[in-house]
């Protein structure tokens, strides 16, 4: 069974850090693109950052020059460095990633996504 858990969050003030961990685990034969979402009360989920297995970034412009999205392929993991955090950036932050898994009927790509991690920052 494929999980993403995720780590790293909680709560900060404004101006503060946070790094986000999130570990994909179980049948996995390789991993493509990895990428963080956000989800603030009232309002739909969001692309915050994501990285391809060629190590090509995307940011969404609220979080460019802010948030930094990395990943260690040894570990299947994906990172995000957030700076310089904002009353804004509150939400619940989802790991998403396309694996290709290994099953008794062959290899099948599909979307994951892992429980999210709460990020909340006081002004």
């Amino acid at each position: 069974q494929v999980k993403l858990v995720e780590s790293g969050g909680g709560l900060v003030q404004a101006g503060g850090s946070l790094r986000l961990s999130c570990k994909a685990s179980g049948s996995i034969f390789s991993i493509n693109a990895m990428g963080w979402y956000r989800q603030a009360p009232g309002k739909q989920r969001e692309l915050v950052a994501a990285i391809t297995s060629g190590d090509n970034t995307n940011y969404s412009d609220s979080v460019k020059g802010r948030f930094t999205i990395s990943r260690d392929n040894a570990k299947n993991t994906v990172y995000l460095q957030m700076n310089s955090l904002r009353p804004e950036d509150t939400a619940v932050y989802y790991c998403n990633a396309h694996l290709m898994t290994v099953s008794g009927t062959g290899l099948s790509v599909r979307e994951y996504w892992g429980q999210g991690t709460q990020v909340t920052v006081s002004s």
